[in-house]
């Protein structure tokens, strides 16, 4: 039915994801789905059975809006038992339906009409429009294959009065690159003295490769007076479809987020959040994810070097980029459907990550997946 009136788009560059345009391709031709970021394996029956526990026991109406205390003093604990720091659950930890809406909260509560947000790119693709849904602008520095160095000139150069925030992303997706000291001291000076806050996505927390540590804005006192840290139960627990996430933030700044939060969801699933609470009570239950991953990544990239592919390793998230320099002239939209379509493997172009499409010939693979899932993908790659 046509509209009888004009309808002016407030995001008319935007479209369906890639991710569920790579998803359906590869349903459609059968293919092997090492696209969109989400586990082919089961979450812990352990926690299905609290969920379904807290649905028998009656936990189902509206949840309060920051989230339940027992979950969020929870989540106290856990970065205590973590990093040695302490939060304060009453304050500055906020439950969210997601990292995606923790991240929409933060940058709906501090960015406004003319602020500019400078980005790393290739981007997570909510960033983008969620600035610009607030009258803002997103300011995009370019992180280069191979290695997808961060380019902290160029930030220091795009910084100006406008300047409001700076999203991180560590580990990063789509390159499966992890913060380094240099970046830290880096993202430190150029914030120092400023009134620039930072928006820091960490919902891949606890997959990080080689024996390094974590690098979270919550650990650096400088960064965390000024820094929104995002994160996911979904991405840590293997339950993508939960959609549970959180921030946490110093108190006046999370009382901003809050504002948003409780005109957006109000609350989240009160039994998932409940369950969430008991399944925290054992550090074990996150401790162990990082091995898990690394054997998952180190499975792919011992089945990769048998291929023509070119990549450096993964050094955190669930994510292995590689370069085909050597095996197509396709641009890396038409070399991704190509390998759904004729080869049976699906995967994620890079270039659509840039928001000027720069096409370097690198895809990104996810490699949260069954290990016999990770080995039938491999033969077919094996094969090229």
């Amino acid at each position: 039915m046509q509209l009888p009136f004009q309808l002016e788009s407030k995001l008319p560059s935007v479209g369906t994801t890639i991710f569920a345009t790579m998803s359906a391709m590869a349903n459609e031709y059968s293919a092997i789905n090492l696209s969109q970021g989400y586990p082919d394996f089961p979450v812990a029956a352990g926690l299905t059975e609290l969920v379904a526990r807290a649905v028998r026991d009656g936990h189902n109406q509206y949840a309060p809006m920051p989230g339940l205390l027992s979950l969020r003093e929870a989540v106290a604990a856990k970065y205590a038992h973590d990093y040695s720091i302490e939060i304060d659950p009453g304050s500055e930890i906020t439950i969210a339906a997601g990292g995606t809406q923790a991240i929409f909260n933060a940058i709906t509560a501090f960015v406004g009409v003319g602020d500019e947000v400078i980005l790393f790119s290739p981007a997570y693709d909510c960033y983008g429009p969620s600035i610009e849904l607030t009258g803002g602008k997103a300011m995009y520095v370019p992180m280069l294959a191979p290695d997808f160095a961060m380019d902290w000139q160029k930030v220091r150069d795009c910084v100006t009065e406008r300047t409001r925030m700076i999203i991180i992303n560590n580990p990063h997706n789509p390159t499966g690159r992890s913060f380094t000291k240099n970046d830290r001291e880096a993202l430190k000076d150029i914030v120092r003295d400023t009134s620039i806050l930072v928006l820091s996505d960490e919902v891949y927390e606890h997959i990080v490769f080689d024996n390094q540590p974590h690098f979270t804005v919550l650990n650096d006192p400088e960064l965390r007076e000024r820094s929104i840290a995002v994160f996911s139960f979904g991405k840590t627990f293997h339950a993508t479809g939960w959609k549970i996430g959180y921030s946490i933030a110093p108190k006046a700044l999370s009382a901003e987020i809050r504002k948003v939060h409780q005109y957006v969801t109000f609350s989240v699933h009160h039994p998932s959040q409940w369950a969430l609470a008991e399944w925290l009570k054992n550090p074990s239950s996150w401790t162990n994810i990082s091995s898990l991953y690394q054997g998952k990544r180190d499975l792919f990239l011992e089945g990769l070097k048998e291929t023509k592919f070119s990549y450096i390793p993964s050094s955190g998230s669930y994510f292995q980029a590689v370069g085909y320099e050597n095996i197509s002239d396709l641009g890396d939209v038409a070399f991704s459907e190509w390998l759904t379509k004729e080869v049976g493997v699906a995967a994620i172009p890079i270039s659509v990550f840039y928001p000027n499409g720069l096409d370097q010939k690198v895809i990104r693979f996810c490699f949260a997946k069954k290990d016999d899932t990770l080995e039938r993908a491999l033969k077919l790659l094996q094969a090229l």
